[in-house]
């Protein structure tokens, strides 16, 4: 697909980063320095923080429980396997 407004952008990127050498670095500092001389507000989040939810931990903790419930009803089972008749 060839979109001349696409087309438009990439040539403006890519001028843009040759000015820097395409160090990502530098291309960044001036993106950071163009928003403050902008005089706009911008708005930047917090990064989330990975915490595990509480549904999670309560599905964790009923796969616990079931695992143990598993454990010992092999634990009978071999303790009648291993019974005299």
């Amino acid at each position: 697909m060839n979109d001349p407004i696409v087309n438009e952008v990439r040539q403006v990127r890519d001028a843009h980063a040759a000015r820097f050498n395409y160090d990502l670095d530098a291309i960044f500092k001036d993106l950071k320095e163009q928003e403050k001389r902008s005089g706009r507000n911008f708005v930047s989040f917090e990064p989330a923080v990975n915490e595990p939810a509480a549904a999670s931990n309560t599905g964790l903790k009923q796969n616990q429980e079931k695992q143990e419930k598993r454990k010992k009803k092999g634990r009978r089972m071999r303790a009648k396997r291993n019974t005299p008749d």
